[in-house]
C-alpha cells in the first residue's frame, strides 16, 4: 500500500472506532441490561466487512475522484499533474464531436429503455406463473433462475453460437427452414443491439423473479378471496391487489435493473468488440483506462456517469414514493 492509502485507511478505521465506542456509551445509558462484551462482539464480527467495502468500494471510488483532476497515465505512475477541469472538457468535447463517447451514451440509453422494461416485465410474468400451486412448478422456477448462476462468459459464447453468421448458427438455420438467407446478427447496426439487449433480459430476469415471487408471497390470500367475491376477474385482481401489493417491491427492481443496465460491459465486449454501434459508457471507460492508459480522462468520465446515474436514481425513488 502506498503511504496516501495507510493514511486514508487508518483515519476509516478512527473514524470507526469512534463511531463505535460512541454508540456504545449512548447504548450503555439507555438500557441498564447492557453488556459491553456482545457489543464490542458484533463490532469486531462486523469490522472485516466494513473493511473489505472499504478497500474495494469506497477507496477505489476516492482515488478515481481524485484522478479525474489529474492527468494519470498508467505508465507514468509517478508523473501525476493537476490539471483541472481540463478531462472534463475533453469529455464534452468528445460528446459534441459525436465521437465513440458519443455514440457509447446513445448505446447506452438504448440499452436501458430496451432491457429495463423487458427485463422487468419477463421477471413480473414468470413470478406470476411459478406462483401458482400446480404440480411441477418448481422445476420451471430452477429453469427460469439457471442462467442467473451462470457466468456472462459462458452465456455470451453460447448466444454468439446461437447468432452465428454462418447458416450453422441456430437462429440462422431456424430462420433458413423458411427460405431467409443468414445474417450477421452481431455486426449489422440494426440488429446488434437487439440482440445484446434481449441476452441481457434472459441472463437477468431470473433474479428479478424470485424477488416478485418473494413479494407475492406476502399477499394475503383473503384479499383474491373477497375480490372474487366482487366478482373481479384475473385482471382486476392483479390492477386491484397484485400491484399493489408489489409497489414497493417493484420500486427497488427498477432501481437495481436500472443501475445494472447503465453498467454493462461484457455482452458488447465478448459479443460484437469495440464497435460504434454497441460500444458502451462502461465499455468506452474500461478501453480508455486499460488499453489507452488513459486512467485520469477514464475517471472524469466515470464520475459524471456516477453522478447522472446518482440523480436520475434519485428522482425515480421518489416519482415512485410519491405517486
Amino acid at each position: 500500500m502506498t503511504g496516501s492509502t495507510l493514511i486514508i485507511l487508518a483515519v476509516f478505521v478512527a473514524v470507526f472506532a469512534g463511531l463505535a465506542i460512541w454508540d456504545i456509551v449512548r447504548s450503555k445509558k439507555k438500557n441498564e441490561k447492557f453488556r459491553l462484551r456482545s457489543t464490542v462482539t458484533a463490532y469486531l464480527m462486523l469490522l472485516p466487512a466494513v473493511l473489505l467495502a472499504f478497500l474495494f468500494i469506497l477507496l477505489p471510488i476516492l482515488y478515481s475522484l481524485g484522478y479525474a483532476f489529474t492527468d494519470y497515465y498508467l505508465l507514468t505512475p509517478n508523473d501525476i499533474d493537476f490539471i483541472g477541469f481540463d478531462n472534463f472538457k475533453n469529455v464534452f468535447v468528445e460528446i459534441g464531436e459525436k465521437g465513440t463517447l458519443y455514440h457509447a451514451i446513445i448505446n447506452t440509453l438504448i440499452f436501458v429503455v430496451g432491457v429495463v422494461p423487458l427485463q422487468i416485465g419477463m421477471a413480473l410474468g414468470l413470478a406470476l406463473f411459478t406462483n401458482r400451486k400446480v404440480r411441477g412448478v418448481k422445476i420451471f422456477k430452477v429453469c427460469f433462475f439457471a442462467p442467473v448462476v451462470i457466468s456472462l462468459s459462458v452465456t455470451s459464447f453460447l448466444w454468439l453460437q446461437i447468432l452465428s453468421p454462418s447458416d450453422t448458427g441456430l437462429l440462422n438455420s431456424f430462420l433458413g427452414i423458411f427460405g431467409a438467407k443468414p445474417h450477421d446478427w452481431l455486426r449489422d447496426p440494426k440488429t446488434a443491439m437487439l440482440c445484446i439487449i434481449i441476452l441481457s433480459a434472459w441472463q437477468g430476469c431470473g433474479y428479478q423473479m424470485l424477488i416478485f415471487t418473494s413479494g407475492l408471497s406476502n399477499i394475503r390470500n383473503d384479499l383474491y378471496e373477497a375480490a372474487a367475491l366482487d366478482g373481479a376477474n384475473a385482471w382486476q385482481k392483479f390492477k386491484t391487489v397484485t400491484w399493489p401489493g408489489l409497489r414497493s417491491t417493484f420500486v427497488y427492481i427498477i432501481i437495481t435493473v436500472f443501475i445494472g443496465a447503465c453498467r454493462i460491459m461484457t455482452q458488447p465486449m465478448l459479443m460484437t468488440g469495440y464497435q460504434d454501434h454497441t460500444v458502451t459508457l462502461s465499455y468506452y471507460m474500461y478501453q480508455q483506462g486499460y488499453k489507452y492508459r488513459w486512467v485520469g480522462y477514464s475517471s472524469a468520465v466515470a464520475l459524471i456517469m456516477t453522478l447522472v446515474i446518482g440523480t436520475i436514481t434519485l428522482i425515480q425513488r421518489r416519482a415512485f414514493r410519491e405517486n
